[in-house]
């Protein structure tokens, strides 16, 4: 009989476990236990499912958890950290539950749904050095994702781990809290003029104006990321908060950044009342507070303010050119502007019928401002999408080449504009589109996706993958993206 071969994968491999554990169980045994069930039904479990991570073994203190990617490897092995963090906050301080974690990249033997081998005790031996509350990460590891994800980390340079036969270097992340006692704090200093803008709540008492909050959360880290000075944490990893109850000091730590903005929206009938707070993460202080009350038709002008403000607390000179960045609309039809909201936010659902109802509500838009250099954007972006799938005749390029006519320094168009020349066979122009697509707007969703479909016609499969990846880092919702990373 010829020998079984043995099945072996690439494998991100995270291992966490429980610090002090035998300190807890001798406290208390059965509420020990009770807790960690809790913690594994409401954090570990949400969170390994939300990175579409798989648990291989969870056993007592410990869970050993596999990813496809690196990048949602050390995204959960963070975001875990934050969680328990949190719901360590109304615990007393001997009854906390905190994790240390290691996270490798690495081959792995394949037996039923159990994995062995150096993949994994790579992992486990960085989880033994790790400190509490800490996350340390493999070389292989930091060789993938550094490019890819807001983190900062501390190199820890080599180790000598035990059973292993050559050192590993090792990194440290940075700002993931480190929990001793009753002291959390960040393992490096934030640059001081950096912020990340965390989703405006929606409290006009109507789910269905959750778009609206949304949009004016991502026009303020528009305005934002025109200041040159000021480091700006992007829509899409910022929006991974949305709907949690963390405290700014932890999403600044996470994220690496000095302040928060924190903020509400009520919308009604034709008035809006937008209150913002800006804190300082070192001391939870507010510089900053205002509570508007307006008009509707006041809304660009009212975030211009709250974007000049920020500007203001944080004592950054505005550079002329800025400002009128700032004040640079690509619509002041405040009607036109809520229906290309709404148009965005069926298009990001990426469900069948998404593009068809985005290109509707882009052409009541239009009906009210032609100009609307965004809305002919979306228009040739769901164009694309319902032209690749036959479900319409018209590519999309007509629009692309109309929004560019209005504002050639958007990413969408040109984004579009390479979806179909790649479709039409123009694979030399399709490129060259998609590449001024990264360059002017390098963190947007639609801009990775399509120049992914883009690299898979030519068979220019690694450099798709590389876009399907960020893509999917980029927009939590999409599941698209890595579908087509496993079919390559």
């Amino acid at each position: 009989m010829a020998e079984e071969r043995v099945q072996r994968r690439l494998a991100a491999i995270l291992v966490a476990d429980v610090v002090g554990y035998s300190r807890l169980m001798g406290l208390d045994e059965a509420g020990t236990l009770s807790a960690l069930k809790a913690r594994q039904r409401h954090v570990i479990n949400p969170l390994v499912r939300k990175h579409r991570g798989r648990i291989v073994n969870m056993m007592g203190d410990s869970v050993l958890v596999e990813f496809a990617s690196a990048v949602n490897a050390v995204e959960c092995a963070t975001a875990l950290q934050l969680e328990m963090d949190v719901a360590n906050r109304d615990l007393p301080t001997d009854r906390h539950i905190v994790l240390r974690a290691g996270v490798n990249l690495g081959d792995v033997v394949v037996e039923g749904n159990d994995l062995y081998g150096d993949g994994i005790n790579v992992a486990a031996r960085l989880q033994a050095l790790a400190d509490p509350g800490s996350v340390l990460v493999s070389e292989a590891v930091f060789g993938q994702i550094r490019s890819k994800v807001p983190i900062n980390f501390d190199d820890l340079g080599d180790h000598t781990l035990k059973n292993i036969a050559e050192p590993v270097r090792v990194y440290r992340i940075a700002g993931a809290a480190v929990t001793t006692g009753t002291t959390s704090q960040a393992t490096t200093t934030a640059p001081k003029f950096s912020i990340a803008v965390l989703p405006f709540t929606n409290i006009s008492g109507d789910p269905e104006q959750e778009y609206f909050s949304d949009g004016v959360t991502e026009d303020i880290i528009t305005d934002l990321f025109k200041v040159s000075a000021l480091k700006v944490i992007s829509r899409n990893t910022v929006f991974t908060f949305k709907s949690k109850a963390v405290h700014a000091s932890q999403v600044a730590r996470q994220l690496g950044v000095a302040h928060v903005l924190e903020g509400s929206v009520r919308k009604a009938a034709n008035r809006v009342r937008i209150t913002a707070q800006l804190i300082d993460a070192a001391d939870n202080s507010h510089l900053w507070a205002e509570r508007y009350d307006r008009d509707l038709a006041d809304i660009f002008s009212l975030q211009d303010e709250i974007a000049q403000a920020i500007v203001a607390a944080l004592k950054i000179r505005l550079l002329p050119e800025e400002k009128k960045a700032i004040q640079t609309r690509s619509t002041h039809n405040p009607d036109a502007y809520q229906l290309y909201l709404l148009a965005r936010h069926h298009f990001e659902r990426r469900d069948k019928r998404g593009p068809e109802i985005a290109v509707r509500f882009c052409q009541r838009a239009l009906e009210i401002d032609p100009n609307y250099a965004r809305a002919w954007a979306l228009i040739a972006l769901a164009q694309a999408v319902e032209y690749r799938r036959g479900k319409v005749e018209e590519s999309g390029l007509a629009a692309a080449e109309k929004a560019l006519s209005i504002d050639p320094t958007l990413g969408e168009p040109h984004a579009a504009k390479g979806r179909v020349l790649a479709e039409l066979g123009r694979y030399d122009e399709a490129f060259a589109a998609h590449e001024t697509s990264l360059r002017l707007e390098p963190d947007s969703f639609d801009v990775r996706y399509h120049f992914g479909l883009t690299c898979l016609v030519p068979g220019r499969h690694e450099q798709a993958i590389e876009h399907f990846e960020r893509a999917a880092q980029l927009l939590e919702t999409d599941y698209s993206s890595l579908n087509l990373v496993a079919m390559n």
